[in-house]
């Protein structure tokens, strides 16, 4: 089951962070690369992948007036995302350039200083969240950069006291950036570490998890995450799929195998089906940890299997552009037989 049931007035889900511009090059020769550019940012990414799978999505966002804050905000409405918690700044928008290695996978060179993302204050954020709320997912740079990220930290560990929404969490770590100015990621693993003891569920990349603690296998590493904390721990492994770590089960969900036009937003498809996949089967909301904790191992590779499956599909396009509810369905059923 990936889509919500006809009428069914499912919890909100809230993704707080950041929009950030794309710009793809068109071609990966020649010394004058045209670039498109393109409307991303984990979060916001996170949140369209969820609004286009029918489950109800905000994303809370400080949003540029300048052109590129013009394309962002037709994006996320073309998508269906709830616009009440967007914040109209004056700063101007993210920008990230991205070049591509043999294999088509993505990095990324960005310019972020002064840009609106990161200058939340906490009139900024609802305090607490609406009653409709049943989650809250917080991740990537905007969970990293200061002035923002001290407001979004208390925001969660008020709303975890509140005991109300489902805290999810996603590090994607850009070690470029949250790195400290002598190169430590020191900082940033204490924050990351403060974070997942707040929240119920974790997903984290293989390669996030290598940063972050180089000398440590990642199964490991997600293993004592998953003992300080989190109901769920997800492990990323690109094209060898995926690790589940739960209290009553463990599992690995292999990747469907497809042609890949770019890696761009996989993981955040992830993010966002995997949210979705929890959402509905009603596991979001008041005691959802608890509900969360409790997957025996057959649901939760059914739900890691939605999650690939999105991530999956967002690589056979160009650019961040996660999948519908009806693409998804067709998928599942194409892989499974």
């Amino acid at each position: 089951m990936t889509t919500n049931a006809p009428g069914r007035l499912t919890p909100l889900t809230v993704v707080i962070g950041e929009n950030i511009v794309d710009l793809v090059p068109d071609q990966a020769d020649g010394e004058d690369i045209p670039y498109r550019a393109r409307a991303g940012g984990s979060p916001a990414n996170i949140a369209v992948s969820l609004a286009k799978l029918g489950s109800r999505a905000a994303l809370a966002a400080r949003v540029s007036r300048d052109v590129f804050g013009a394309r962002i905000r037709a994006r996320l409405a073309d998508a269906g995302v709830d616009a009440r918690y967007l914040v109209d700044a004056v700063e101007p928008s993210s920008l990230a350039v991205v070049t591509f290695d043999a294999e088509r996978r993505a990095s990324y060179d960005f310019w972020l200083n002064g840009t609106a993302d990161w200058q939340w204050r906490d009139r900024d954020l609802p305090n607490p969240l609406d009653d409709e709320v049943g989650a809250l997912h917080i991740g990537s740079l905007a969970a990293y950069l200061s002035p923002g990220a001290e407001v979004i930290e208390k925001l969660v560990a008020r709303e975890g006291y509140r005991g109300r929404v489902t805290l999810s969490f996603d590090p994607n770590i850009r070690p470029t950036i949250v790195a400290a100015p002598d190169g430590s990621l020191d900082a940033a693993r204490a924050r990351t570490e403060r974070l997942v003891r707040l929240v119920d569920v974790v997903k984290v990349s293989d390669e996030d998890l290598g940063w972050l603690y180089p000398d440590v296998p990642a199964e490991d590493a997600a293993a004592e995450w998953a003992e300080i904390g989190p109901a769920l721990v997800v492990v990323t492994r690109g094209s060898e799929g995926a690790l589940a770590i739960g209290r009553a089960a463990t599992v690995t969900v292999p990747a469907p195998a497809v042609t890949v036009a770019d890696t761009i937003g996989a993981g955040d498809s992830f993010a966002g089906a995997l949210l979705h996949a929890l959402d509905v089967r009603g596991l979001l909301g008041p005691g959802g940890a608890d509900r969360i904790a409790g997957l025996d191992a057959d649901t939760l590779a059914a739900v890691i299997r939605t999650a690939a499956t999105a991530a999956a599909l967002t690589c056979t396009r160009v650019g961040a552009v996660p999948p519908t509810a009806e693409e998804l369905e067709a998928a599942l059923k194409e892989f499974s037989g």
